[in-house]
C-alpha cells in the first residue's frame, strides 16, 4: 500500500501565500493560474466546467530534468566563498596569473560540488520515485459505458470515483455514497493532520438514497463549492438536485469530505472530484519550513571571514615589501592565489559529512529506539540548549486518560467509591424493570436513596451519549465481525474517536453498567446492566471545536419520546450556560489542583415545537453560503441557555515514563524548562510539581488576571520582590504583559528556575520562543506531540517532536523525532554533547592544516625575495589536504571525551559546552599560533638542513609537513576507536606508496637516504614535542572537568 507517502506538517492557518509548492511552474501567469474562485461542478460531467483547472498531478521536486544543475550550482555559488573558490579557479585560465597546473585549483573544488550534486540527485530521485507512486495509482471511475480504471494523475474535476477501503483518496472529494449499512465511512487522516484518530465522514442523504452508484449518472446535480484554500477543518458549499420536483438542496460541509492523502478505513465510497493538483488541501499545506542554521556554522563562517581578511592583509604585506614595483596589482593577485589555502575548500565538506556521520549515531542508539534525524544540518546544536520548551499533554504526560472523578455537587465518587455508582445504575434498571408503575406510601430513606439514583442515572447516561465515539467490532479469531456486530459482542469491540478524553468517559460508564454497544449516522444504541438495549434517535450533533470548548447532542428516547439536549465542555464556557448555582467554580479548581482534566455535563429538555423550530433556522443558517459558521452558532446558542448542570467529571492523565528524573538531568545541565499548554492553570501546576518541573523548596509565584496596563505594572512589581520562585501565568495575562511591558516581564522571566505558561494559544507558544530567541540571544529547543504544537517546533532553534497518541504532525515537523520524553536527556546530554565537540576540533583541525600549509608558503616566499612561486605543485598540493590527511583528520568526528554513561551521570559536564568554549576566539587563536609554529618550524628546518638541490627541501618539508598532521591528530585524540588508527596507517602507508609516483616533485633516491630521516624525524619531534610537553603541563596543573571523571 501506498497509504504511509508523508506529506509535511499543516501550517497554521493563514490566507493562501503565493508559493504554494505542487509541481507548479512559479511562472504562474505563463501558466494561465488565475485567483482561485468558487466552482460548480456538475456530477459525472468534467466537461461542463466553468474554469480551467490544474492537473491531479503531486510534484514535489525542486527542480526538473534542465533546472537541475543550473538550480544546484546556482545554490552553492550565491554564497561568497564558494563563488570566491570558483573565481580562484577560473583565474588560471588567464597566464599571468597561472601557479601550476590547472588540477591543483579545479580537482578540490569539483569534489566539492560533485559531493553535492549527488547528495543533491540523490534527494530528488528519491522524491521522483516518490511522486511517481502516487500518480500511478489506479483507481475506478463510473462512466456512461461503466466502470473504468484511470490513474491518479489523470482524474478530473467532476469525476466520480470508487476508493475501496485502504485505498488512499486521490483527490479532494464530496463523500456521495457508501457501501456501509450504518451510511458513514471512518477515514485515517494521519498523513494529512497528523491525528491517529479515525474521523466519521456522512454521504451526501440524496445520493446515498439512490438505488445504485450507476443513478448517480442519470440525475441531473451539482456541487456548488467555495474556492480552494489551506484550511482541512473547514468548507463550504451545497448540493442540488435539479430533476426532483422540488429541487432539493443540501448543505455541505466538512463532514461530507474525503481530502486527498487520507485513507478510507470502512467500507468502499464514491466521490466527486472537487479540486486536483496544486489546488488540493494537502499540496496547499505542504510547505518547507524555515531552514535553520545552526550558531555553529554561523560562527564558522565569522571565522573563515577572519581568515579571509588575514589573506588579503599577508597579501599585502608580500608586495609592500617589495615596495609595489612593476606591475603589483598582478602580484597581489597572484599572492591572493597563492596563500589561497588560508581559507581551507574542504571544511564545509568535512562539517557536512560529520553531521551525516552524527545523524546516523543517533539513528543507531539501541537506547533511544525509534529516533529519527530529519534534520541533519543542525545535530549541533543540541549540544548548547540553554532554554527548553515543552508542551504537557502527551508530551510530560502520556495522554492515557484514567477516569478517577465524578462529582454531583453534594456527593463526589472517586475510583475507591465507583461500586456505589453501579449499584445505583442497577437499581434504577431493576426498579424500572420489576416496579409497578404506581408505588405510593415510600419510606423518607427509599426516597432519598431514589432521588440519589436517579441523580447518578442522569449523570451516567448524559456521559454515556454526549459523545462522538463509534464502537466498532473487529473479528478475534472466535467471533466474525458480522457476527460480532449483531449480537454486540464485549470483546470484539473498539471505541474509535477524536479525543482520549471521550473514549475514557465511554469506557468507564461501560463499567459501571451502561454500555455504548452501538452508533450509526443517525442512532445510538446504550445496553443496560440486564442486557436490554435502549434506542436513541440522534437528532443533531454539535461537535467539539477549539473555538466554542464544548460539544452538544440532541437526541430523542425512543421508548418514550423525549427529546433531551445534551451538552459538556471546560467549566470556562459552561459556567455562563449553566443555571445559576454556589459549587461549580469552587470544585472546578479543587479538582484541577489535584492534576484532574474537568468536563461540566448539563442537559436540557425541549418540547416537540421547540425542537422543531430550531430545527427549520437550523437547516437555514446551514444553507447559506456567506458567513456560514457565525448564522450557526448563533442558532446553537439560542439553545444554550438555563441548562441543568449535571454532574462535572475528573480524567487524569498520567505522566511518561521517567519524565522526573529527565527533567533533573536537564536542571543540572542548566537548561531552564519552560511548560507552555492550553491546560487550566490548576491542573497545570500541578503536573509541574508531579514532575518536579517546580522543586519542593521552590516557591510559586501565580500571576494574578490581568487586564490593563496598571494591572500588569502592579503584578510585575509584586512578581519583582520575589527570589527564586517559579512562574505560573495564563495565556490571556501573559499578552497584556507582552504588549505593555514587554522587556520587563521577558527579563524577570528569564531569571526564574521555571516558567508555566498555561492557557496558551499556538501562535502564542510560537511567539514565546522567538522572544526568548530575540531577548536573551540562547538556543532555544521546542518539545511537542501534537498539531498545536507545530508552530513552536518549527519557531525554536532545535525543534523536536515526540510521537505521541495525537499522531505524527509535531513528530513531521520536528527536526528530530522521538518516542518519549525521556530518551531527550541522552539526545542532549551524549549526541548533542559529543556533535558539538567534535564538530568543533574539526574544524579546528581542518582550519589548522591550511594555515599550517600558508605559513610554510609565506615562510618560503620571503626567504626567496618574496616570489610569488608556489613551495609545492601538482599532485603534492591536492594529496596534502585529501589522500595523506583526509581520513585521520575525519576521524575526529569518532572521538569522545567521557564515556556516555558518564555523561548522562554528571550533567554538569553538559552546561560548560553553553558557553561556547570547545569554539571561541580564544581557541581559533591558540591553534593559529601553533599553525603558525609548526609551520615556521618545518620550512626553517628544511631550509637550514638542505644541503645542495631545492628538491631536497620539498622533501623534507613536506614528508615533516605529514608527519605532524598526523602526530597533532593522535596528540589530540582523547579516546581511540579502531577507524583512527586504521586511517592513520592508511595514510601514511598512502604517502610512502606514493614517492614511488612523484619522482617529478621528489627526489626518490634522496628519500632512501639516512639524511633525509633523521632530518625529518628532527624537524617532526622540533614542531610536535613541545606541543606535547605544554599539553601534559596543562592536564596536569589546569586539568579539565571530565578528565577528573575518567582518570
Amino acid at each position: 500500500m501506498t497509504d504511509n507517502i508523508p506529506l509535511q506538517p499543516v501550517r497554521q492557518k493563514k490566507r493562501m501565500d503565493s508559493k504554494h509548492r505542487g509541481g507548479c511552474c512559479e511562472c504562474l501567469r505563463c501558466c494561465g493560474r488565475r485567483d482561485p474562485r468558487p466552482r460548480t461542478v456538475w456530477l459525472g460531467h468534467p466537461e461542463k466546467r466553468d474554469q480551467r483547472y490544474p492537473r491531479n498531478v503531486i510534484n514535489n521536486q525542486k527542480y526538473n530534468f534542465f533546472t537541475f544543475l543550473p538550480g544546484v550550482l546556482f545554490n552553492q555559488f550565491k554564497y561568497f566563498f564558494n563563488l570566491y573558490f570558483l573565481l580562484l579557479a577560473c583565474s588560471q585560465f588567464v597566464v599571468e596569473m597561472r601557479l601550476g597546473a590547472l588540477y591543483t585549483y579545479w580537482v578540490p573544488l569539483g569534489f566539492v560540488l560533485a559531493v553535492t550534486v549527488i547528495r543533491e540527485a540523490a534527494e530528488e530521485i528519491r522524491c521522483y520515485m516518490r511522486d511517481k507512486e502516487v500518480n500511478s495509482q489506479i483507481y475506478s471511475k463510473l462512466t456512461g459505458r461503466g466502470t473504468v480504471k484511470v490513474k491518479s494523475s489523470n482524474i478530473q474535476v467532476g469525476d466520480l470515483i470508487i476508493v475501496e477501503k485502504n485505498q488512499r483518496v486521490p483527490a479532494d472529494m464530496i463523500f456521495l455514497r457508501t457501501s456501509e449499512k450504518n451510511g458513514s465511512c471512518f477515514l485515517r487522516t494521519d498523513q494529512l493532520d497528523g491525528e491517529t484518530d479515525w474521523k466519521l465522514r456522512l454521504p451526501v442523504t440524496c445520493t446515498q438514497r439512490l438505488p445504485t452508484a450507476s443513478d448517480l449518472l442519470q440525475i441531473r446535480s451539482y456541487v456548488y463549492a467555495e474556492e480552494p484554500n489551506i484550511d482541512i477543518h473547514n468548507f463550504v458549499g451545497t448540493f442540488t438536485r435539479e430533476d426532483s420536483d422540488p429541487s432539493v438542496n443540501e448543505s455541505l460541509s466538512i463532514e461530507n469530505t474525503l481530502w486527498a492523502s487520507t485513507v478510507i478505513a470502512s467500507g468502499t465510497v464514491v466521490g466527486v472530484v472537487l479540486y486536483t493538483g496544486r489546488e488540493l488541501r494537502s499540496v496547499m499545506n505542504t510547505s518547507n519550513p524555515r531552514s535553520k542554521i545552526g550558531l555553529f556554522d554561523l560562527e564558522v563562517n565569522c571565522l573563515t571571514k577572519i581568515l579571509f581578511g588575514a589573506l588579503v592583509v599577508v597579501s599585502l604585506v608580500m608586495v609592500a615589501l617589495q615596495h609595489f614595483a612593476g606591475r603589483w596589482y598582478l602580484q597581489i593577485i597572484r599572492f591572493l592565489l597563492l596563500f589561497s589555502n588560508i581559507i581551507p575548500i574542504s571544511l564545509r565538506v568535512n562539517l557536512d559529512m560529520g553531521k551525516i556521520v552524527y545523524s546516523w549515531v543517533i539513528r543507531r542508539d539501541s537506547k533511544i529506539p525509534g529516533t529519527v534525524v530529519r534534520s541533519s544540518t543542525i545535530p549541533e546544536q543540541l549540544g548548547r540548549i540553554s532554554y527548553l520548551l515543552t508542551d504537557k499533554t502527551g508530551t510530560l504526560t502520556q495522554n492515557e486518560m484514567v477516569f478517577k472523578r465524578l462529582h454531583l455537587g453534594t456527593v463526589a465518587y472517586g475510583l475507591d467509591s465507583m461500586d456505589e455508582v453501579q449499584s445505583h445504575i442497577f437499581s434504577i434498571y431493576t426498579q424500572q424493570s420489576q416496579e409497578p408503575p404506581a408505588v405510593k406510601g415510600l419510606s423518607l430513606a427509599t426516597k432519598v436513596r431514589k432521588t440519589m439514583s436517579s441523580r447518578v442515572h442522569e449523570a451516567v447516561k448524559a456521559i454515556a451519549l454526549c459523545h462522538n465515539v463509534t464502537p466498532v467490532y473487529e473479528s478475534n479469531g472466535v467471533t466474525d465481525q458480522a457476527e460480532a456486530e449483531r449480537h454486540y459482542e464485549d470483546s470484539c469491540r473498539v471505541y474509535q474517536a477524536s479525543s482520549p478524553d471521550e473514549v475514557a468517559l465511554v469506557q468507564w460508564t461501560e463499567s459501571v453498567g451502561l454500555t455504548l454497544v452501538g452508533r450509526d449516522q443517525s442512532s445510538m444504541q446504550l445496553r443496560t446492566p440486564g442486557g436490554h438495549i435502549l434506542n436513541f434517535t440522534i437528532l443533531q450533533i454539535f461537535p467539539f471545536t477549539y473555538e466554542s470548548k464544548r460539544m452538544g447532542i440532541i437526541v430523542r428516547d425512543e421508548s418514550t419520546g423525549e427529546i433531551t439536549f445534551y451538552m459538556k465542555g471546560a467549566d470556562v464556557v459552561m459556567a455562563g450556560i449553566v443555571q445559576y448555582n454556589d459549587w461549580l467554580e469552587e470544585e472546578c479548581g479543587n479538582m484541577a489542583r489535584e492534576g484532574l482534566r474537568v468536563l461540566v455535563v448539563a442537559k436540557k429538555s425541549l418540547t416537540e415545537e421547540q425542537y422543531q423550530d430550531f430545527e427549520a433556522r437550523y437547516i437555514q443558517a446551514k444553507l447559506s453560503v456567506h458567513d456560514r459558521s457565525l448564522k450557526v452558532a448563533t442558532v446553537i446558542e439560542s439553545l444554550e441557555m438555563e441548562m441543568e448542570l449535571l454532574c462535572l467529571t475528573g480524567v487524569e492523565d498520567q505522566l511518561q515514563a521517567d519524565v522526573r528524573p529527565t527533567l533533573e538531568t536537564l536542571r543540572n545541565a542548566g537548561i531552564k524548562v519552560w511548560m507552555l499548554t492550553g491546560d487550566k492553570l490548576e491542573t497545570a501546576t500541578c503536573t509541574a510539581k508531579n514532575a518536579h518541573l517546580v522543586t519542593r523548596t521552590q516557591d510559586i509565584h501565580i500571576f494574578r488576571l490581568v487586564t490593563n496596563r496598571g494591572e500588569a505594572h502592579l503584578e510585575l512589581n509584586a512578581f519583582r520582590r520575589k527570589h527564586d520562585c517559579a512562574l505560573v501565568i495564563s495565556g490571556d495575562s501573559l499578552e497584556v504583559c507582552l504588549k505593555y511591558y514587554e522587556y520587563e516581564f521577558m527579563e524577570l522571566a528569564c531569571q526564574c528556575p521555571a516558567v508555566v505558561c498555561c492557557r496558551c494559544a499556538p501562535t502564542q507558544k510560537a511567539q514565546i520562543v522567538r522572544l526568548l530567541q530575540e531577548r536573551t540571544g540562547k538556543l532555544t529547543c521546542a518539545v511537542g506531540d501534537g498539531g498545536n504544537d507545530v508552530s513552536m517546533i518549527q519557531e525554536a532553534d532545535c525543534g523536536v517532536g515526540v510521537e505521541g497518541k495525537e499522531g505524527k504532525q509535531a513528530s513531521l515537523a520536528a527536526d528530530f523525532s522521538i518516542t518519549q520524553f525521556k530518551h531527550l536527556g541522552r539526545l542532549l546530554m551524549v549526541h548533542g554533547r559529543n556533535s558539538y565537540k567534535r564538530s568543533a576540533a574539526l574544524s579546528q583541525f581542518v582550519i589548522h592544516r591550511s594555515l599550517c600549509i600558508s605559513t610554510m608558503q609565506a615562510v618560503f616566499s620571503s626567504v626567496f625575495y618574496f616570489a610569488s612561486v608556489p613551495l609545492y605543485q601538482g599532485f603534492l598540493i591536492i594529496g596534502y589536504s585529501t589522500i595523506y590527511t583526509m581520513f585521520p583528520v575525519f576521524s575526529l568526528v569518532l572521538d569522545k571525551d567521557v564515556k556516555s554513561e558518564v555523561a548522562m551521570l554528571y550533567p554538569e559536564l553538559y552546561k560548560d559546552l553553553l558557553k561556547g568554549r570547545p569554539l571561541s576566539y580564544k581557541t581559533f587563536l591558540i591553534w593559529v599560533l601553533i599553525s603558525i609554529y609548526q609551520g615556521s618550524i618545518i620550512m626553517y628546518g628544511a631550509l637550514l638542513l638542505f644541503e645542495s638541490e631545492f628538491v631536497h627541501i620539498v622533501a623534507i618539508s613536506f614528508t615533516s609537513l605529514i608527519l605532524t598532521e598526523l602526530l597533532m591528530v593522535a596528540l589530540t585524540i582523547q579516546t581511540w576507536h579502531w577507524l583512527m588508527i586504521v586511517a592513520e596507517l592508511l595514510s601514511l602507508s598512502c604517502y610512502i606508496a606514493s614517492l614511488v609516483f612523484l619522482h617529478e616533485f621528489i627526489d626518490v633516491y634522496f628519500i632512501a637516504t639516512l639524511s633525509f630521516l633523521w632530518k625529518v624525524t628532527v624537524i617532526t619531534l622540533v614542531s610536535c614535542l613541545p606541543l606535547y610537553v605544554l599539553k601534559y603541563l596543562r592536564r596536569r596543573f589546569s586539568p579539565p572537568s571530565y578528565s577528573k571523571l575518567t582518570s
